[in-house]
């Protein structure tokens, strides 16, 4: 099977498409053979679809038309099964961008979460980069790989996802200094810096993805008293969204403000001694009472329980199988769950 996902042309068994019907109700399907979606406004036969171009318009058995579309991969993170909390796209694109993500590029990324990410730089660093992804939770690392083969129609081999902890497994996923880019999507990150500074080339991105404004202060003065990587820049997205109709023209009524943190450092050269920064004197250490602040019920990190977690894998799982199996048995794919937008 190939591993270079089918974004163009006709679509075809396996795709996964976008379907948006009356009063803009999405609906994220798998195509298979002999399968229907059934909503209150009728039934789809899968096989309308089958040969259609991308951004066509198909009639269900009631004479609803649905706009048949490949979800885009902001789409997909948006709706797909979630074991842990995923990284918003305007987070997704300024990761990209401030760590400076490109083709061949090696990159460490801890933790893997549900994949989100993880498909952003498996696109940026292309097909001769090395994505290596660690994730303590067995549960999460399978929502991910699910998630991850469902959208790109098989797992890349460029992609390795290593079960447990970044510190003390990363000497042996990856020789001293020859990662370009880590990114660090934990409640603790300053826990990996000196295991990410062995990592990093020299002039290397570390890339820090927190929630909180005491978790951002705590992983900037790690970062500076390590001595290792210039002082680090700290930065937050939003993205306002605009209604636009005729005149009437004002930003939304609702938007995704703060979601998280982003802060960059660049690696030194082995014994560089960058030039003093001059700043104003601050409280830079941190007690046991400080530390109890960025516990995970105190920073609002939602634990999800055991049931709630299987049930995702399952989805996830599900989703994949329909992918899996597209130049397998057609019979035996599977339909993904619904999605609405």
């Amino acid at each position: 099977m190939s591993e270079t996902p089918h974004l163009s042309g006709p679509f075809r068994i396996g795709d996964r498409v976008q379907l948006t019907g009356p009063k803009a109700r999405m609906h994220t399907i798998t195509l298979r053979e002999n399968g229907e979606l059934h909503t209150h406004n009728g039934v789809l036969k899968h096989e309308l679809l089958v040969g259609q171009p991308d951004g066509s318009v198909v009639t269900n058995s009631s004479g609803h038309d649905y706009l048949a579309l490949r979800p885009l991969l902001r789409d997909f993170v948006m709706s797909m099964p979630r074991g842990a909390a995923i990284v918003y796209p305007k987070d997704a694109a300024q990761i990209l961008s401030q760590a400076d993500i490109f083709p061949g590029a090696t990159v460490v990324e801890a933790g893997v979460g549900s994949g989100a990410l993880s498909l952003w730089l498996l696109r940026a660093i292309g097909p001769s980069g090395r994505l290596v992804s660690f994730e303590r939770r067995e549960e999460f690392a399978d929502v991910a790989r699910a998630n991850v083969e469902t959208f790109l129609g098989a797992t890349p081999s460029t992609w390795e996802v290593v079960v447990g902890d970044l510190v003390e497994n990363l000497p042996d996923a990856v020789a001293p200094a020859s990662v370009d880019r880590v990114v660090l999507d934990m409640l603790a990150p300053w826990e990996c810096i000196d295991a990410a500074a062995d990592a990093l080339t020299p002039g290397g991105v570390v890339l820090c993805y927190v929630a909180t404004a005491t978790q951002l202060s705590r992983v900037a003065e790690y970062i500076r008293a390590t001595g290792l990587f210039t002082d680090p820049d700290a930065s937050e997205t939003m993205v306002r969204g605009w209604h636009v109709e005729g005149l009437a023209v004002r930003p939304d009524h609702r938007m995704v403000a703060h979601t998280g943190f982003l802060l960059t450092a660049r690696r030194l050269a082995p014994g560089a001694v960058p030039p003093e920064v001059k700043r104003r004197a601050s409280k830079s250490s941190y007690g046991d009472e400080d530390v109890e602040l960025w516990t995970p019920g105190a920073v609002g990190d939602r634990e999800i329980t055991d049931k709630n977690l299987r049930k995702r894998v399952r989805e996830a799982q599900k989703a994949a199988d329909g992918v899996r199996r597209r130049e397998g048995d057609p019979a035996g794919a599977t339909e993904a769950p619904d999605a609405t937008a």
